[in-house]
C-alpha cells in the first residue's frame, strides 16, 4: 500500500496560540526545545503521527542507517555518550529522539495524530487562520518543521493500478509483508535502495533492482565503539564534543569539492572506482554500476555491502527502462517480461516541491506553491519568504547538504527564528516578512555561487533542481557561514508591521547578500 493515515486520535487543540509548529521531527523538537528555552509558553507542535521522529520514524525498511557521523548526527545540546557505532541504525536515532523529547519536558505542547490541512494569511487580524483535523486554531508564527524528506515520491507507471501484487515505497514499509521465497523488484538505486537491496538479498527468491543511473558508493568506514571510547564519552569532560568538533571540521574540510574545486572530486572517484573493481569481477555489471557524471553531482552515497550484493546469483540489476506493469511483471523497454511478486518502489521524496507549499496562502491569497511555481522555490535565508508574513521555515530552500549534518542546519535556522520571535515580542511588532529585494538579492548571489559547483557543471540532473532547472535544495557555501548569517535577526531586510500603539525599531540597512 501506498500512503499512510495518522496513527493516533488527535487530542482537542487551543484556538489560538502565539507560535504553530508543523512536524515534530528534528526540526520541530528543536524548534520546541528553543522556543520554551527562549521563555515562550505559548506555542503548540503538531505533528501528523503518533511520535516525533520524523523520516526517522517513518522510514523503518531494513537496513536504514544514517550516512553521517552518529556523534555530528545529533542535537548539540543533547549529546548522546550512549551511541553504539561510528554510523547509527535507525531504530538508535528514534530511540535517541524520544529520549531528547521525554527529557524536555515539552511533550504537554505536542498534539499528534493531528494533520495540518491548509493555513491563509488574515491580513485584517494580522495572523494565521489554521486548519487541522482536529479543528482550526490561529496563530500569530506559523513554523513548517516538515522537512524536505516527508513525502513519498512514486513515479508514474503504465500498469501500475493493475498489478496484483504486493506494492509499497520505502518510506511506508510493510512489514506486514514476508518476503521470504518471494519475487522481489526494487525501483530505484538510491540512499533507501542501496541499504534495502543488501538486507533483503538473502531471504528472497529473486531481486530486481531497476537502475536509471549508477550513483557513486564510498566504502562506509562504520566500526562499534570500544568499551573504553564508550567510558571516556560518559566520564571525561568535554571528550565527547572535542570527537565531534573533530568530525565536524574534517567533513567540513571536502566542501571545496563541491562547491569551488569540482576537480577534486576526480581524485576521490578514483577510490570509488577502485571500490567497484573489488567488489565486482564481471566486466558488464561493472560497466552498469559505473556512474557517468562527476563525484558529488549526485548524492554521494556510502556502504560496504551494495556492491557484493548485486554480484548474488539471485540478484539482477537492470539498466533497460520500464515499459509497463502487468497483473503480475514488469516490463522493461526491450520487452523483457520479468515476474514479481512484491514491488518496492524507492524512488526518494518530493524534496523541492515541499507539498505543505500547496495549502499554505500568503497576503494575496495565492499559495506559496503557486508562489514558487511563478518565480521558483526561494526564500530569504532559507526561512522566510516574501508575501507570506509570519512564516518560517526550518529546512527552507537551499539550506540542505551534500557533506555533513543536517541537524547542524537545522539548530541555525531554529537559532534565526527564536531570534525573530525575541526581537518581535521586545518591540511589539505584529509582522515580518522579507522585502522583495533582500530575498531577490539573497536568491540572485546564491545562484551566481551555485553555477562554479559540481551540482552545476557535474553533467547530472538530480533531485536538486526545481522545475525552472535552478538548484534549490543545497547550501553552496560552508555551514559555519550559514551559522554566522543566520546567527540573529536581521530587521534591515523584513518589512515590519508594528501592533496598535507601537512603533517599528529603526530599520538597519539590510545585509541581504550570503
Amino acid at each position: 500500500m501506498i500512503g499512510q493515515q495518522p496513527e493516533a486520535a488527535p487530542e482537542p487543540l487551543p484556538g489560538r496560540v502565539a507560535v504553530l509548529v508543523v512536524g515534530a521531527g528534528f526540526a520541530g523538537l528543536a524548534t520546541a526545545i528553543k522556543l520554551a528555552g527562549s521563555g515562550e509558553q505559548d506555542f503548540l507542535v503538531i505533528e501528523r503521527r503518533a511520535e516525533v521522529g520524523g523520516t526517522w520514524r517513518d522510514n523503518t525498511y531494513p537496513g536504514a542507517a544514517c550516512d553521517v557521523p552518529s556523534q555530528l548526527y545529533s542535537f548539540s545540546f543533547a549529546l548522546n555518550p550512549d551511541w553504539p557505532r561510528s554510523f547509527s541504525a535507525q531504530p538508535e536515532i528514534q530511540d535517541y529522539l524520544r529520549k531528547v523529547a521525554r527529557d524536555s519536558g515539552l511533550l504537554h505542547r505536542f498534539r499528534f495524530g493531528v494533520e495540518f490541512e491548509g493555513a491563509s494569511w488574515d491580513s485584517d487580524a494580522e495572523l494565521w487562520r489554521v486548519e487541522t483535523s482536529a479543528g482550526p486554531v490561529t496563530a500569530q508564527l506559523l513554523v513548517s518543521a516538515a522537512g524536505a524528506l516527508s513525502e513519498p515520491k512514486v513515479p508514474e507507471l503504465a500498469g501500475l493500478a493493475s498489478f496484483d501484487g504486493a506494492v509499497f515505497h520505502s518510506a511506508e514499509w510493510d512489514h506486514g509483508q514476508d518476503l521470504t521465497g518471494k519475487r522481489v523488484a526494487v525501483i530505484g538505486t538510491g540512499a533507501s535502495a542501496i541499504q534495502i537491496v543488501p538486507a533483503i538479498a538473502d531471504r528472497v527468491a529473486r531481486l530486481q533492482v531497476y537502475q536509471r543511473t549508477a550513483p557513486w558508493v564510498l566504502p562506509r568506514h562504520d566500526r562499534a565503539y570500544r568499551p573504553l571510547e564508550k567510558l571516556a564519552m560518559h566520564r571525561i569532560p568535554g571528550y565527547q564534543r572535542l570527537v565531534r568538533n573533530v568530525i565536524y571540521l574534517a567533513r567540513e574540510a571536502t566542501v571545496p569539492m563541491f562547491i569551488a574545486a569540482p576537480w577534486i572530486g576526480s581524485l576521490v572517484s578514483r577510490s570509488a572506482t577502485a571500490n567497484i573493481n573489488r567488489a565486482i569481477s564481471d566486466p558488464v555489471l561493472r560497466a552498469k554500476v559505473q556512474p557517468h557524471f562527476a563525484l558529488g553531482c549526485k548524492r554521494v552515497l556510502i556502504s560496504n555491502d551494495w556492491y557484493p550484493a548485486l554480484t548474488r546469483d539471485n540478484v539482477e540489476l537492470i539498466t533497460e527502462p520500464i515499459s509497463h506493469l502487468t497483473p503480475n511483471a514488469i516490463v522493461t523497454a526491450d520487452a523483457t517480461s520479468r515476474d514479481v511478486d512484491v514491488l518496492i518502489v524507492a524512488t526518494g521524496f518530493q524534496a523541492t516541491e515541499q507539498p505543505i507549499a500547496d495549502l499554505i496562502k500568503g497576503r494575496d491569497g495565492r499559495t506559496l506553491g503557486q508562489a514558487w511555481s511563478e518565480r521558483g522555490v526561494q526564500g530569504y535565508k532559507g526561512a522566510t519568504v516574501h508575501g507570506f508574513p509570519n512564516l518560517f521555515f526550518v529546512i527552507g530552500p537551499n539550506t540542505g547538504l551534500g557533506h555533513s549534518s543536517m541537524v547542524y542546519m537545522i539548530e541555525s535556522q531554529v537559532a534565526y527564528l527564536v531570534d525573530a520571535w525575541r526581537q518581535m515580542r521586545r518591540h511589539g511588532l505584529a509582522t515580518v516578512e522579507p522585502t522583495a529585494a533582500a530575498e531577490d538579492a539573497w536568491n540572485a548571489d546564491l545562484q551566481r555561487r551555485m553555477r562554479r559547483t559540481v551540482w552545476s557543471t557535474g553533467g547530472c540532473r538530480s533531485w536538486y533542481l526545481d522545475a525552472h532547472g535552478r538548484n534549490v535544495a543545497l547550501w553552496p557555501r560552508t555551514t559555519y557561514l550559514f551559522r554566522r548569517l543566520t546567527a540573529s535577526f536581521d530587521p534591515g531586510a523584513y518589512h515590519l508591521g508594528a501592533r496598535p500603539g507601537t512603533a517599528p525599531p529603526e530599520r538597519p540597512r539590510p545585509g541581504a547578500s550570503p
